[in-house]
């Protein structure tokens, strides 16, 4: 008996530590459940982490701003669907692919959140992120930025600027020196705050109430938070979304003020006709039945003693609301039309364009209609440049103006000093000058970054970032003479492919130490060519001991990498922010492979073809004028296949720069589209008629750079034709050659 006492005790023993262990299980099955499935984090602060939504049937729960800034994840679906319109499978294939992250704070994985600067590799959970101030800027692809590559705010007061010593929000102490946790507003330059106060204010006024504190700037105060990293719901003020919260605005005042009240059912009561209550039309606080103040049974306006009083008896004069035109119940989105600065997550896979010139207009589509006036000193185009983006007020949206002092040597022709064959040459100019510069080196047309030191005191690799957007955007020529390495390091295109030692600059000095290391055909050669460049290898920290010849190809890539990255790092730095003029980097980063041929090998071969398709035919709307001027057409491109083949003494470039005044097409392309329209004879009847004389050498091609328009002479024959076009422009190119 006692034996199978003491086994079913142990039985029952058993039974409850099975129990005990599956609730232990259950609960924290429970509270990884409730932990976010990215960030392994359970805060629940809107404000702070975005909306946790909890998924029952997947059991897993998903901070919102963990989906935006997460690199691998976007909004697929509609709104409705899965979480805000990431789907359920992407967001479970975005924590798998998390899962063989590390990130870079806390040191476990599955970190999701990236800096967006191609060449950092840090990676962390969004809270870690926030920890090491990361700054992710919720617009178009929610990019994250590190605390070396975030974005950062200067004080630009005068002197004598007394620095607020309190938060404008919280109004408690607040050190006056511009963080990552402390703000300010680019407008007044007075409220300065703590980043979590405006993050708090932000999430409670939304996006149609949020404004600075002090100056009650909007605007221009929303754009800096976003860029700053200030996350604002596309929505209303939490005030506004309260059930009821302004029910008593909705009450109307409803009772006879009269000294004495003749209904019988009372001071309260109101029904259409003699006992209807009429407010004052003034202020609506007073009341009375129309039986009681003996007014007449149509009357809709009346005012109250008090109101009579406070307008010296003219109360009667002032119109009532209800008499004027209704005004119309808008919301305040009508009121406003604000552009929301916020954009889903969406792939961009919409808008895959065809060619850049789509992209690049789109970056200017709404030109300022002030302009920047340029002046250039003889040819020196690159120090005009230069002097235009280091202004103060340099504002790339507004249009160039361009003049040349010394017009004696410029090669301009006088007929193409238009503002905008000036401009043209200008950039062309421009372009030829900052390929040539001391930022560059290199053979024409591959060219690399060269590392001065000048031009870093200078800050010169930025401006002329700034001048390449420009001139990209501004109708100037494409780049062309970047080399395939400066582009993969500019924008990892293509991706995720090491540098080679073809890519480094050729007959440098470190070029050539690379070469003879890589050229080792044995063990004893490679070390006594690493002995021979013991300084190179100190400086780029791979002076180690080899033991095999195997290791040449991994030193070789390092050396490579030190040269071309590590060495040129702030230069590069510098020239992209110097691209993100106009929102050129953020195109081009998007669609790498679709401009590689504006920054490399742009100058593609010209054909007839190519050529006629830039060009509308504009025909005479007579019949019979139209007659003449078809067999021009056919006229026009067979010229332009002689011109490309070489049976004329003129080029296909010749004839592009006769019409535009440019030596290549603009990387922005043409603007106005070119056009061709007819140039025919004076009939006799007008020539004697008006007196217009008539030349025997027949007519000849004219030309508009200013509007891209091309007139052809109406002739009979082909012959006439191509002697009439190669006088023209063969007399056009001696006089005013190109520039190239």
């Amino acid at each position: 008996m006692q034996t199978k006492d003491i086994h079913l005790g142990v039985r029952l023993d058993t039974i409850m530590r099975k129990k005990s262990r599956r609730l232990k299980e259950a609960d924290k099955s429970g509270k990884q459940e409730d932990c976010c499935a990215l960030c392994r984090c359970s805060d629940d602060d809107p404000a702070l982490f975005g909306e946790k939504v909890k998924l029952e049937e997947h059991k897993f729960s998903v901070h919102y701003f963990c989906l935006l800034t997460s690199s691998g994840v976007y909004q697929r679906g509609e709104e409705n669907e899965g979480v805000f319109g990431f789907l359920v499978d992407d967001i479970k294939q975005e924590i798998r692919r998390a899962a063989r992250m590390t990130c870079y704070g806390c040191k476990k994985k599955g970190a999701c959140v990236g800096c967006n600067v191609s060449s950092c590799r840090k990676v962390v959970h969004f809270p870690c992120g926030r920890k090491l101030m990361f700054i992710t800027q919720y617009n178009e692809i929610f990019p994250s930025y590190c605390q070396d590559h975030s974005p950062t705010q200067s004080l630009c007061v005068d002197s004598d600027f007394s620095l607020p010593q309190s938060c404008s929000i919280c109004l408690d102490s607040i050190e006056p020196v511009l963080s990552y946790s402390v703000l300010k507003c680019p407008s007044c330059h007075g409220s300065w705050f703590h980043r979590d106060c405006v993050q708090h204010q932000a999430h409670s006024a939304g996006l149609f109430f949020f404004r600075c504190t002090l100056c009650n700037n909007k605007e221009n105060f929303q754009q800096e938070m976003v860029r700053m990293g200030i996350y604002i719901p596309e929505r209303d003020a939490s005030w506004e979304l309260e059930a009821n919260a302004y029910s008593e605005l909705l009450e109307v005042y409803n009772h006879c003020d009269s000294v004495i009240c003749l209904c019988n059912e009372g001071r309260t009561y109101s029904k259409k006709g003699w006992f209807e209550v009429i407010r004052c039309c003034l202020c609506g606080s007073r009341g009375t039945h129309r039986k009681c103040s003996d007014l007449k049974l149509n009357t809709t306006d009346w005012a109250c003693i008090d109101c009579i009083n406070a307008t010296d008896g003219k109360a009667s004069l002032v119109a009532s609301p209800q008499s004027g035109q209704k005004r119309s119940l808008l919301s305040k989105r009508h009121l406003t039309p604000l552009t929301s600065p916020l954009g889903c997550k969406r792939p961009c896979t919409r808008v895959r364009p065809d060619s850049p010139e789509e992209l690049l207009r789109s970056l200017l589509s709404h030109p300022s209609p002030v302009s920047a006036q340029v002046e250039v000193h003889r040819d020196q185009a690159l120090s005009a440049g230069l002097d235009l983006v280091r202004r103060t007020n340099f504002d790339p949206t507004h249009s160039l103006s361009v003049r040349f002092k010394d017009e004696q040597h410029l090669t301009l022709p006088s007929t193409h000093r238009t503002g905008d064959a000036t401009r043209k040459y200008f950039l062309d100019l421009l372009m030829q000058q900052i390929q040539n510069s001391v930022v560059f080196e290199g053979p024409s047309g591959s060219k690399n970054l060269a590392l001065d030191s000048q031009a870093l005191r200078e800050d010169l690799y930025f401006d002329i970032g700034s001048l390449l957007a420009l001139c990209l955007v501004h109708g100037g020529p494409p780049i062309g003479f970047f080399s395939h390495g400066l582009y993969q390091c500019l924008f990892n295109y293509p991706a995720n492919c090491p540098l080679s030692l073809n890519h480094m600059t050729p007959e440098t000095h470190f070029t050539q130490q690379v070469h003879r290391i890589a050229a080792a055909e044995s063990l004893d050669e490679l070390k006594e060519v690493m002995k021979a460049s013991w300084e190179f290898l100190e400086l780029a920290g791979c002076n180690r001991p080899v033991t095999s010849l195997d290791e040449r190809e991994t030193l070789v890539e390092d050396l490579v990498s030190f040269t071309m990255i590590t060495r040129m790092q702030l230069p590069l730095q510098r020239l992209r922010e110097g691209l993100h003029t106009l929102g050129v980097f953020d195109q081009v980063q998007l669609f790498p492979s679709i401009f590689f041929g504006v920054f490399c090998d742009a100058r593609e071969v010209m054909t007839a073809e190519t050529l006629d398709r830039l060009f509308t035919m504009n025909f005479s709307e007579q019949q019979e004028t139209r007659n003449l001027e078809t067999p021009i057409v056919s006229f026009w491109r067979h010229f332009l296949l002689e011109c490309e083949v070489g049976r004329s003494s003129i080029s296909l470039h010749d004839v592009l720069h006769f019409v535009t005044g440019a030596d290549e097409l603009p990387a922005v392309g043409l603007c106005p589209p070119p056009s061709i329209s007819f140039l025919h004879h004076v009939r006799l009847e007008e020539q004697m008629e008006n007196a217009v004389e008539w030349w025997d050498d027949g007519l000849f091609p004219q030309c508009k750079p200013a509007t891209n328009h091309l007139l052809l002479p109406v002739t009979s024959t082909y012959k006439a034709f191509k002697s009439s076009m190669e006088q023209a422009i063969s007399h056009h190119m001696h006089l005013f050659p190109s520039g190239s």
